[in-house]
């Protein structure tokens, strides 16, 4: 047997800086988590400090500047009523998707969790995340045409019969209008449609674990199924369904883009947003409107991590 040489490490720059970093753990950390903690900081918590600020501004009525003096008048004007109804027309729409999309997300979450396996677990992942593949605006564009009155949807309601049903529906006050596309129904349903991925995937991860001789007990302790599904399946599922409700909430609360292409002319939040700060303007009350939401979702956020939601993500 020949004995070889091993060679003798080299000892240049990049080496001796390695073997620095290896005995400094605190300062390797530094170096690997300070720039992108630093771009963070500079682009996002301070626009955000950015935001803050201009909201305690106020617009002068008569030459339209913005007065760079503390104030709490901006404030004062999102309880005016045009102003009010915005709010609260977002955190009712954004509260209905998030139900709605809960209450489809679960059977389809569960099938995947407790029933799927293999090549039908991996079919379920890519018909969940289908959609999210294409453009966002491709999804929502392709939505108008579908919902428009000469739409492949209105097509179907008038063979099937149902026309009259949809003009009844459309005819409601508040959420309907001249079609399926320029009626608050039209916004729900897309939104709906955008956001369910982003609940169905958490549920499916609570719910996948789920223990099966939890729910083996609950049977041998003669619970019935629905028994079991109200004190087993759904207290420890609830965290993947608030969870989810992050997102739906979140992403429906500050779009601005679905409702200017399907729905009616009255805003939401983030059109008010758009609105204000680009024709009118008037940059205070626009940053005014953008901590509305930022406030609500603190609080959500804050109910959701007592639940123990963040557990699930």
């Amino acid at each position: 047997m020949v004995a070889t040489d091993i060679p003798a490490p080299r000892d240049g720059m990049l080496r001796r800086i390695s073997d620095a970093l290896m005995r400094r753990p605190r300062l390797f950390l530094f170096l690997l988590l300070g720039p992108p903690l630093l771009w963070l900081g500079i682009v996002y918590v301070g626009s955000l400090i950015a935001l803050l600020a201009q909201s305690f501004f106020s617009i002068d009525e008569f030459t339209g500047l913005v007065k760079y003096e503390f104030t709490l008048k901006t404030y004062g004007e999102l309880f005016r009523p045009a102003n009010l109804d915005i709010i609260i027309r977002s955190v009712l729409m954004a509260a209905a998707v998030t139900l709605t999309a809960a209450l489809i997300a679960f059977p389809i979450a569960y099938y995947a969790a407790r029933y799927a396996r293999g090549r039908w677990k991996a079919l379920f992942y890519i018909a969940v995340t289908l959609p999210l593949w294409s453009s966002y605006l491709v999804r929502v564009y392709a939505w108008k045409l579908i919902l428009a009155k000469e739409g492949i949807l209105n097509w179907f309601i008038a063979k099937a019969g149902l026309t009259p049903v949809l003009d009844l529906v459309l005819s409601i006050p508040v959420i309907g209008g001249p079609s399926l596309s320029i009626s608050y129904i039209g916004t729900y349903l897309v939104f709906v449609y955008l956001w369910l991925p982003y609940m169905i995937l958490p549920t499916q991860a609570a719910l996948e674990r789920v223990p099966n001789s939890l729910i083996e007990a609950s049977a041998d302790l003669g619970g019935g199924p629905g028994r079991t599904f109200r004190s087993v399946i759904l207290p420890l599922a609830l965290p993947g369904v608030i969870a989810g409700s992050i997102f739906t909430f979140a992403l429906t609360l500050g779009d601005y883009i679905t409702p200017q292409i399907v729905g009616i002319s009255t805003l939401f939040l983030g059109q008010a947003v758009y609105t204000l700060q680009g024709t009118a303007g008037n940059i205070p009350l626009a940053a005014a409107f953008s901590v509305v939401p930022i406030l609500i979702i603190a609080v959500y956020l804050t109910v959701a991590r007592r639940l123990g939601a963040f557990d699930a993500l």
